[in-house]
Formats: structure tokens, C-alpha cells, sequence
């Protein structure tokens, strides 16, 4: 099994190289599923009904969040129903939503970190070791999506889960690392995944708007850069169904004029 991991989708430059690349992609890779960051999809801070339903119609199949998940209050409702979107299971008890999906007997979890993060989460790696007690015996592939900051509690939740899950993917930085690998008990993990989003940006925003924050310290509405040279990231990892170990992982980077 082929899986498809997209990075921080950001704001409609984002969407757009998606829906440009995407529907190619799966065809040429054979992807089975895909799985795409969405919660910087509306404006580049949360999601909206209708930008996750322009992802889901180009070929995502599981949309994964983060802590921008609550920033658009529309989206509210859709979390408690049937649409593939997921938040951190690691919120606390009785916040909306739900934070794994299992489709194809694939159960795609978001998971969100601890370290340097302003609130205050439940346990990651507990958390984790719980639903893999609730999972369906069935279910052998298991992706997360670790929204964290922290290089070290990316690569600590990995080797914690090591032949237990089948990814361990991190995401939120926007940045994508070079350490993609498949672990020794069968787990391929990666750093972050990266984004996708404005070439000619700082992490996605407007380089103006961020460099006056950092030259005057006075709090700036964040934009999208408006770019037409947007950046695809995004990792695939081959699974053994029978098993749930990943056999590769390989990191695709495309550029894409929109």
C-alpha cells in the first residue's frame, strides 16, 4: 500500500497546487490514500466546510489538523460527523471531534505535541498506547500525524511507537527535514513533511508582515503571501498490509505556478 502524506496545506495558494498536482500524482504513484494537513487551509488559520470540501474532491481522503483546528467555529458542527476530519486525539475529554479515522482498515491519527506549545494537552504517548488497545485487530496500518514542535518529542514519540504503528509523520513547522527513514521495528518517520504553500514566503505569510513583527515587536494580522510559485511537500510511504511495517519512505517536493 502507497500512502500519500500532504504538509501544512496554507490558505488558497495551497489548495491550489493541490488541486493541481494531486489528481496527476495518484495516478502516476499508484497511491492508495492521502492524507493532507488542513488546519491552515482558510486564510492560513484553520479550515472551513467549504475549503476541506475542495481537498476531499481533488482525491484526500483523511484531513488532519492541529492547534489552529478551532479557529474558523464553522467547522464545529463537521466535526462530530461523518466528514474525514480529524483533531488531535490528545485534546482533553469532551471538545468536538474525534481524533483518529479508519478507512480500508487504515486508521490515520493526529496527534498533537507538548513541548513549547502555550496550552496544556494530555499525554501523546499515553494517549496513543490507549487507542491501540481500542483499535480493531484488523486495522495493521496505522499513520499519525504529530503536530509538535519539538524535533526531540517527534523523534522520542517514533522510537516510542517503533513497530507499533506504521508512520510516525510530523508536521506544524512547515519546514521539511532530510531525516526521513523507516525505523528498525518497522516504522517510517520523518521530522516534518513540510508545506505546502507560497515559495516566496516566511513559512507560508507575507514576508513583510512577519519581518515587522520581528523589527517592532507590535503584533501584525498574519497574511498569506500572494505568490503564484507555491511549494508541494509531501511524503509517501509504502506499507506491507499484512504486517503494518513500512517498507519506504520517500519525500516528494514539486513547484507549481498557480
Amino acid at each position: 500500500m502507497k500512502i500519500l502524506s500532504i504538509g501544512d496545506i496554507i490558505g488558497k495558494p495551497g489548495r491550489d497546487a493541490v488541486k493541481a498536482i494531486l489528481p496527476d500524482l495518484k495516478g502516476d504513484l499508484s497511491i492508495d490514500l492521502v492524507v493532507a494537513n488542513g488546519e491552515n487551509l482558510a486564510g492560513g488559520i484553520g479550515l472551513t466546510p467549504s475549503t476541506a470540501e475542495e481537498l476531499l474532491q481533488c482525491g484526500v481522503d483523511v484531513i488532519t489538523s492541529g492547534n489552529h483546528i478551532w479557529a474558523q467555529k464553522d467547522i464545529y458542527p463537521y466535526l462530530d460527523g461523518r466528514v474525514p476530519i480529524i483533531r488531535p486525539l490528545n485534546y482533553p475529554p469532551g471538545v468536538p471531534g474525534k481524533g483518529y479515522f479508519t478507512i480500508d482498515n487504515v486508521a490515520v491519527v493526529n496527534l498533537i505535541g507538548r513541548t513549547f506549545f502555550a496550552a496544556s494537552y494530555d499525554d501523546p504517548f499515553r494517549g496513543m498506547d490507549l487507542l491501540l488497545t481500542e483499535l480493531s485487530p484488523e486495522v495493521k496500518t496505522i499513520i499519525i500525524d504529530f503536530h509538535a514542535e519539538a524535533t526531540s518529542e517527534k523523534m522520542a514519540l517514533a522510537r516510542y511507537l517503533d513497530g507499533r504503528v506504521s508512520a510516525v509523520l510530523g508536521t506544524h513547522t512547515h519546514v521539511g527535514t532530510i531525516d526521513a527513514q523507516v525505523l528498525p521495528g518497522g516504522t517510517a518517520f520523518v521530522t516534518d513533511i513540510g508545506m505546502t504553500g507560497p515559495l516566496n514566503s516566511i513559512i507560508g505569510d507575507d514576508c513583510q508582515v512577519v519581518l515587522q513583527r520581528f523589527l517592532t515587536q507590535i503584533p501584525h494580522r498574519m497574511m498569506v503571501a500572494n505568490e503564484h510559485r507555491v511549494v508541494f511537500n509531501a511524503i509517501m510511504t509504502d506499507i506491507d498490509e499484512r504486517s503494518g511495517h513500512a517498507t519506504g519512505i520517500e519525500r516528494l517536493q514539486r513547484v507549481v505556478n498557480v
